[in-house]
C-alpha cells in the first residue's frame, strides 16, 4: 500500500454495470478513484457528485495503445494502490463455426489482448506492494466448461486468464498482488436480465477481497467470496 493517508485507484471500464458499482463502492469505503470510461455516462456523473471528490473521470479507449500512453502520461507521478481492469463485450451465443471473424478478433482484442495491455501500459504506476487486478469469469476455465453455449466468450476469458498468467510470470519478482476476479452471473447490460446477482451484491464481495488479499504477492483466481476458481 501506498504511504498516503488515502488509498488510490484506478479502474478501467467504469460507465456502467460493474464497473460503475465497483468505483462507488471503493469510493464509499475512502478511496480515491480514477475512473475511466469511452464516452461520457450520466450513471458516473451521478456517483462523482455524490462522492464528494473521491472520484475523478479519465476518457479512454483501452482498445487503443496511444491513448493508454496517453493516460499514463497524465496520471504521471500518481501512486496507484490498486490498477483494476473492467472490461468486456459479448456478441451472443454462436456456435464457434458460425462465427465471423471480423467479431471474433473483436471479442479477442476487447476481452483478452487490450487488459493486457492495459496493465503493461499502468502498471508502472502501482506502488510496490500495491494490486494488479483483471475481472474474469468462471466462464473462462477450462475445467468447468462442461455446459454448451457461449463459445467465443468463454474462449475469450480464458485467453485472458492465459494471458494474465504470462504477465504473472514475467512479473514474478514485483511484490505485486495480481488476481483474476470471478463475480458470478450479474443483472448487467453484459449478464442479461435474468441473471441471479445484483451489481451492489456482488461487488462489494469482490472489494472485501480486494481488500483481504492486499499486500500478498502472486497470482490466484478468486471468486467474490475468496475462494479458489479451478483454471
Amino acid at each position: 500500500m501506498s504511504t498516503t493517508a488515502t488509498r488510490q485507484a484506478l479502474v478501467i471500464g467504469a460507465s456502467r454495470g460493474l464497473g460503475l458499482v465497483l468505483t462507488d463502492e471503493l469510493a464509499r469505503r475512502g478511496w480515491h478513484v480514477v475512473a475511466t470510461v469511452r464516452r461520457d455516462s450520466a450513471e458516473l456523473r451521478d456517483v462523482t457528485r455524490a462522492r464528494e471528490g473521491r472520484v475523478e473521470v479519465e476518457t479512454l479507449e483501452m482498445t487503443s495503445p496511444h491513448e493508454l500512453a496517453a493516460l499514463r502520461e497524465r496520471l504521471t507521478g500518481r501512486a496507484l494502490d490498486l490498477l483494476f481492469v473492467n472490461a468486456a463485450v459479448d456478441r451472443g451465443d454462436l456456435p464457434i463455426g458460425e462465427v465471423p471473424t471480423a467479431m471474433f478478433t473483436e471479442v479477442m482484442v476487447t476481452n483478452a489482448l487490450s487488459p493486457l495491455r492495459a496493465l503493461e501500459a499502468l502498471h508502472p504506476l502501482v506502488v510496490p506492494g500495491g494490486t494488479v487486478a483483471v475481472m474474469s469469469s468462471e466462464q473462462g476455465s477450462v475445467s468447468l466448461n462442461t455446459e454448451p453455449g457461449y463459445e467465443l466468450y468463454k474462449a475469450s476469458k480464458a485467453a485472458l486468464n492465459q494471458l494474465m498468467r504470462s504477465y504473472a510470470t514475467r512479473h514474478a519478482d514485483d511484490g505485486r498482488t495480481k488476481l483474476l476476479l470471478d463475480p458470478g452471473h450479474n443483472r448487467t447490460r453484459l449478464g442479461g436480465p435474468d441473471a441471479p446477482l445484483l451489481p451492489e451484491e456482488s461487488v462489494p464481495l469482490l472489494v472485501d477481497v480486494l481488500e483481504a488479499h492486499s499486500g500478498t504477492p502472486g497470482l490466484r483466481f478468486l471468486d467474490r467470496h475468496g475462494a479458489e476458481v479451478p483454471w
